[in-house]
C-alpha cells in the first residue's frame, strides 16, 4: 500500500494517476469529497495532521507514503505525521521539500522550516527520500486571468531566470522513488527543468503560443508585496519577497541534470508544460 499525502495539491493528484491501476493506493486528504478516487485500486481516507488519531489509521498497512506538508506556520505536521508512520510501521517516506534548503544564502521562513522538516525526517529512523524542486512550471497559472483579459503578464523581476520544473516531471520521480524504495532510500534529489528562464521569457513562449504578443509589466517591491499580503498571512508573504529577492541575486538559475537521469529522459521544457495547458490563457 502506498500513502499520498497532499492529494487535491498538483503533485498529489498527479502521483495518484499514475499509480492508479498499478496497485493499492490510499489517499490522506482532510475533505475526502475533494479528491474522489481516480482509477482502479485508489482509495480515499479523511485525516488531519493535527489529529494524531487519523493518521494512525490512514498509515494502517502503508509500506511507502509521499509527505506533502504546505504550512510553515503549523510546525508540527511533519512531527505528528512522522510519528505516527514509525508506529505504523510504514517502511519509506518520501518527503517534497525544496532545492532552496541546500541554499546558505535562504534564510526566510519556508525554507527554514523545510530544513527543519527534512532534518525531522532524516532523525526519525524511517528510510526516506527528499525530492527537492525548484519553483513549478504551473505557478505561472497566476497570470491566466491577467492574459485571458488583457494579454497581460503582471511579475516582478522579469529578467530574474528560475530553472522551474514541470510538476509531471517531479510526479514521476516520486512514483519512481516510490516504487522502488530500495533503490532510493537515503538520496535527495534536485529536480529542474532543462532551462532557467525569466518571466519575461516564459511570457514571450505563451504569447507566441497563443499567436498574440503578450505585455510584460513589471511590478515594483511594493507591488508584489501587496499582492501576496492580499493571498498568503504577512509571514508567509515576506518569506516569499525574500525568496524573490535571492531570484534576482541568481541563486535559482542552475539547471540540474537529476530528473534526466532518473527518468531516463530529458526534463520537460516549458514551452511543453505550457502548450499543454494553454486553454487556461486563451481567452
Amino acid at each position: 500500500m502506498i500513502l499520498v499525502t497532499g492529494a487535491t495539491g498538483t503533485v498529489g493528484r498527479l502521483v495518484t494517476e499514475r499509480l492508479s491501476g498499478t496497485g493499492p493506493v490510499r489517499l490522506l486528504t482532510r475533505d475526502p469529497r475533494r479528491a474522489a478516487p481516480t482509477g482502479p485500486g485508489v482509495e480515499v481516507v479523511g485525516g488531519d495532521f493535527d489529529d494524531p488519531g487519523s493518521l494512525r489509521a490512514a498509515l494502517a498497512g502503508v509500506r511507502s507514503a509521499l509527505l506533502v506538508t504546505t504550512d510553515p506556520l503549523a510546525p508540527a505536521q511533519d512531527r505528528s505525521f512522522l510519528t505516527a508512520a514509525r508506529a505504523a510501521g510504514v517502511g519509506h517516506v518520501v518527503k517534497l521539500s525544496a532545492q532552496a534548503v541546500t541554499d546558505p544564502g535562504a534564510v526566510d521562513l519556508i525554507t527554514r522550516w523545510q530544513r527543519v522538516n527534512e532534518k525531522l525526517l532524516r532523525a526519525s529512523g524511517l528510510a526516506w527520500t527528499l525530492l527537492r524542486p525548484r519553483a513549478f512550471m504551473s505557478n505561472t497559472l497566476g497570470w491566466a486571468h491577467s492574459v485571458r483579459a488583457e494579454g497581460v503578464v503582471r511579475a516582478p523581476d522579469g529578467t530574474s531566470r528560475n530553472a522551474s520544473v514541470d510538476p509531471r516531471d517531479i510526479a514521476d520521480v516520486a512514483v519512481r522513488v516510490l516504487t522502488d524504495p530500495v533503490a532510493h532510500a537515503g538520496r535527495a534529489y534536485p529536480l529542474t527543468g532543462p532551462a532557467a528562464l525569466s518571466a519575461v521569457q516564459q511570457a514571450d513562449i505563451l504569447g507566441e503560443l497563443l499567436g498574440r504578443p503578450l505585455t510584460f509589466v513589471e511590478l515594483t517591491r511594493e507591488q508584489a508585496l501587496s499582492g501576496l499580503l492580499g493571498r498568503y498571512p504577512e509571514p508567509l508573504a515576506h518569506a516569499l519577497m525574500e525568496s524573490a529577492d535571492r531570484g534576482r541575486q541568481g541563486a535559482k538559475a542552475d539547471v540540474d541534470p537529476t530528473v534526466a537521469e532518473l527518468l531516463g529522459r530529458p526534463a520537460g521544457p516549458y514551452r511543453d508544460w505550457a502548450r499543454d495547458h494553454l486553454s487556461a490563457f486563451r481567452t
